[in-house]
């Protein structure tokens, strides 16, 4: 909640908008306490103000580190987080629908382009640049490496459906019209090992558990001080990440 005029113990708090206020209400929390610790001179400059923040939380907010149990843990419960994604490299050109062309012409040409490509697949490139309706013809028709996701679902089936790579035999129909395609690469996708993930599983679980100890510190401050204009439920600042 605000109010026109938001204060911590009557210091008046300078910001414009709901988020922005609560930051400066935190801010000055912190501040205030490590004024009264003797971390800071009351006329400090902002950015001693940070440093004598540093310094206050490493005081007064600690947090172990995780476990291999944990860790072990999280990483069971999250594996699919830990996955180098299957990729592929893809060119196509695009025949936009569009209602000032029939549909069947646009068909016949899609048609004659993939005979063309399928017989001569070197001049897949050249046929893009010429052909395509697609701001990738530029690049030749290349769409660079795609991840599942990336694309219209039909499209992504048929570049992640098989194993193959060249020019695929039939066109790919989508919302926005008929591609040819070709596959250049694939990437497939890897399952991380525990051992792979482990220091970046701890490393999170300790940012995670970090944030929540230094969330409840905000808290615990701003329920022995007095505050007018803000009421903080969920202690969120730039300083608290």
């Amino acid at each position: 909640m605000m109010s026109e005029t938001a204060s911590v113990n009557g210091q008046v708090l300078a910001s414009d908008g709901m988020a922005n206020v609560e930051s400066a209400a935190v801010y000055e929390l912190l501040r205030q306490r490590a004024v009264g610790l003797g971390l800071l001179d009351a006329t400090a400059d902002p950015e001693a103000v940070e440093l004598a923040v540093e310094a206050l939380l490493e005081r007064d907010v600690q947090v172990p580190e995780a476990d291999e149990a944990a860790c072990r843990r999280f990483y069971d419960a999250h594996a699919a987080d830990y996955v180098l994604g299957e990729r592929v490299g893809v060119r196509h050109i695009l025949f936009r629908m569009s209602p000032a062309v029939p549909v069947a012409a646009l068909l016949n040409k899609a048609q004659e382009v993939l005979q063309e490509v399928l017989s001569q697949p070197a001049l897949m490139s050249d046929c893009a640049r010429r052909w395509s309706n697609c701001p990738s013809s530029e690049a030749g028709g290349s769409l660079g490496l795609l991840s599942r996701g990336d694309t219209a679902p039909e499209f992504e089936q048929a570049v992640f459906g098989g194993q193959s790579i060249g020019v695929l035999p039939q066109l790919v129909r989508t919302r926005y019209g008929f591609h040819v395609v070709a596959v250049d690469a694939r990437e497939p996708g890897k399952q991380l090992s525990f051992e792979q993930v482990k220091l970046q599983v701890s490393r999170q679980l300790h940012a995670a558990a970090l944030k929540r100890a230094l969330s409840q510190y905000v808290q615990l401050l701003a329920g022995e001080a007095q505050l007018s204009g803000v009421e903080l439920e969920q202690a969120d600042s730039p300083l608290l990440r």
